[in-house]
């Protein structure tokens, strides 16, 4: 067993406390507490079997403690989906390391991920609602704006990295660069931001769609919607008998039979309907723009070749420290990772810069 898994397993007896700690329903505070113990005992178990002293590993690592500053900041919703995230991958990375040396796979390798649901099935005093509570926050984490964040400053700074270098390779650092770098800023931003609108606008206009034809079909056939929902119910292992009678009640409110419908036949969040178009727009552009801004800031103060190291080196922090930051959704090794980035980062504007420089000499000559 590596240091890395088993400090895996610390990083989330600590989230798993932290998520308890800052829980408002006592409840699911308790899950989360129970979490946090089986986190520690599987870093103790696994430390046992390797003959490793847990004394100097025993502290959360820095993306931990990142993370919980994250979600201090964005809500805690954001660290129990990078916990379900990080669940999922030590799952799969067993399954791939047993098919890899033929090995059985029993489909025990994802009990991991299921022991948060069996703590929330088996806790007596889990209502209804509080376990649609835990659903909804799960699908709906705030990790999904972080990497959003991430990916759209990488897009803006490597696009723009790379426009600015192939007209400085044309150009020699001189006329042009801060122009074209402006420009390719605003309309990278923009087209960013106009695709993030058309495809949150069409997303939520498809489920609105989807949705009335359900309620149409509901007040049309509801005899028919019925034995949907029945064979919803048989599908999950319900008794036939006890599945018509269940379905039977849910009809009785035609509301209550849309949203299960919507839920379990159409599989749509509701919740994810009320995120505004306009504002994912708005963040899109924001995101790129701050990432495409960075390879550009040199030549508004200077120029030539002074610019075009100044705007190699800026970008290249820039770069690792994306790369660095993509490790928190990974958690792969933050050097490894922001290397990573800077290598391919600088390769993609090396390639622009050398076409760049051909063009300008050829157009010279």
């Amino acid at each position: 067993m590596k240091k890395s898994n088993i400090q895996t397993e610390i990083d989330a007896c600590f989230l798993y406390r932290k998520l308890a700690e800052h829980e408002a329903d006592e409840t699911i505070a308790k899950v989360f507490l129970k979490m946090s113990e089986i986190e520690k005992g599987h870093a103790e178990a696994f430390a046992k079997k390797a003959n490793i002293d847990l004394g100097g590993l025993m502290k959360p690592s820095w993306r931990a403690i990142t993370i919980h500053t994250i979600g201090k900041i964005f809500g805690y919703d954001y660290v129990l989906g990078v916990l379900m995230d990080t669940e999922k991958s030590l799952s799969n990375a067993i399954v791939t390391v047993k098919k890899k040396n033929n090995m059985e796979i029993t489909g025990s390798e994802t009990n991991h991920v299921k022991i948060l649901r069996a703590l929330i099935d088996k806790e007596e005093n889990v209502t209804g609602s509080q376990l649609a509570k835990f659903e909804t926050r799960h699908r709906s984490v705030g990790g999904n704006a972080i990497r959003a964040a991430v990916l759209g400053g990488n897009d803006g700074l490597v696009s723009n990295f790379s426009l600015v270098m192939g007209i400085a390779g044309a150009t020699s650092g001189q006329a042009g660069v801060l122009l074209a770098g402006l420009a390719g800023l605003l309309a990278g931003a923009l087209s960013m931001s106009l695709g993030e609108w058309i495809s949150v606008k069409s997303s939520q206009e498809l489920y609105e769609n989807q949705m009335q034809l359900e309620m149409d079909e509901l007040e049309t056939n509801p005899e028919g919607e019925r034995q949907e929902m029945a064979l919803i119910f048989i599908a999950k292992g319900i008794p036939e008998a006890q599945a018509n009678q269940m379905a039977t009640e849910i009809m009785k409110d035609k509301n209550h039979a849309h949203k299960f419908l919507v839920k379990e036949e159409l599989g749509i969040n509701e919740e994810e309907l009320k995120g505004s178009a306009v504002e994912a727009a708005v963040y899109s552009f924001i995101l790129f723009a701050i990432g495409a801004v960075i390879p550009v800031l040199p030549f508004m103060f200077t120029n030539g070749m002074k610019a075009i190291v100044i705007s190699v080196c800026l970008s290249a922090v820039g770069l690792f420290l994306i790369g660095a930051a993509i490790t928190l959704f990974t958690g792969k090794n933050v050097w490894y990772s922001g290397f990573r980035q800077v290598i391919f980062g600088l390769l993609a504007a090396a390639i622009t810069f050398g076409i760049g420089r051909i063009i300008g000499v050829s157009m010279a000559g």
